[in-house]
């Protein structure tokens, strides 16, 4: 591995700068499509965009905060030392890989991943059990270090402290760098937008990355096939969802105003809510000043399919 940088006073814009130079360990599970928060799209609209996004919220301050303790607490399960390694590196061979580790494990050539969970999330965790986008980045960690072996260790909030060893393997390394080659010399460098993945992620990246429509048309050209598999789902979905709304009804029926059933396997609840949301139609009629100030104009492109 290579020093890109030293990020021991960087100045975190200049620090998000060096980020796009290149695909980091977070990039990685994202670009392989196993993030679930996260698209290969967004990565690649990341990277090709000169804005800088210093996004930050209360669940990263806390992963910041807790990661001097997480690294702590793996000393003292495990008697091995880390240290920081106060740099940003690239690998020697794929430059466009790059690291940023938490810490690197003293006397062995291995670093430590510090996370920090959600109770809600410590299913995820169990049974030693790791999250695949996580597996991926300290993979991709071995890569760009040539490293043995990486540790992960995690605290679950209030419930329990854990820790596993992730050992070197030569044909995951392999595939992972030929994923991240083909995304970043065949989609970064080139300005080709990634395939989507049917996600919600990749709808909004789609919508914010085309926002306006020009008029006139263009040829369809090979999409048939896919169209007439699209129309063939939309049938089995809407016989899918009506057949799961008359279990659903049926099951309103049986319960008749019980608010809960339950049996060993399953828990229902039917439970009265209230809600309030303004009334439109009043208000444009009894106060039409004060519903033309707050109007607010989204636009958005809808997409409709005739078959001809």
């Amino acid at each position: 591995m290579k020093k890109l940088v030293s990020t021991l006073n960087l100045d975190k814009k200049e620090w998000l700068k060096y980020r796009k130079k290149g695909i980091g360990g977070s990039d990685a599970g994202a670009v392989c499509g196993l993030n679930p928060y996260r698209t290969a799209m967004q990565v690649y609209n990341d990277k090709i965009s000169d804005a800088i996004e210093e996004i930050d919220n209360e669940a990263m301050r806390q992963g910041r905060e807790f990661e001097d303790y997480v690294a702590r607490r793996f000393t003292e399960a495990t008697g091995k030392k880390v240290r920081r390694a106060n740099a940003m590196f690239y690998h020697e061979s794929y430059p466009f890989m790059l690291a940023d580790v938490d810490r690197m494990v003293v006397g062995e050539n291995a670093g430590l991943e510090c996370k920090t969970a959600s109770p809600f999330m410590a299913e995820h965790w169990k049974d030693g059990k790791i999250p695949l986008s996580y597996q991926i980045q300290c993979y991709h960690y071995m890569s760009v270090c040539d490293a043995d072996a990486w540790y992960i260790a995690v605290l679950i909030y209030g419930r329990e402290f854990k820790y596993c060893r992730l050992e070197r393997d030569e044909e995951m390394l392999s595939d992972l760098v030929r994923i991240e080659q083909d995304f970043w010399e065949n989609h970064v460098q080139k300005r080709i937008l990634p395939e989507p993945d049917g996600s919600k992620l990749a709808d909004s990246v789609i919508a914010d990355y085309f926002k306006r429509s020009m008029a006139g048309s263009i040829p369809l050209k090979g999409f048939d096939e896919k169209l007439k598999r699209r129309e063939e789902l939309k049938g089995d979905i809407e016989r899918m969802e009506k057949e799961k709304k008359k279990i659903e009804q049926e099951l309103k029926i049986y319960m008749g105003e019980a608010e809960r059933a339950e049996n060993e396997s399953y828990r229902v609840s039917w439970k009265s809510v209230s809600s309030s949301r303004i009334d439109e139609p009043r208000l444009k009629e009894e106060q039409p000043e004060v519903y033309a100030k707050y109007q607010k104009t989204i636009q958005s492109r809808r997409l409709m399919v005739k078959a001809a």
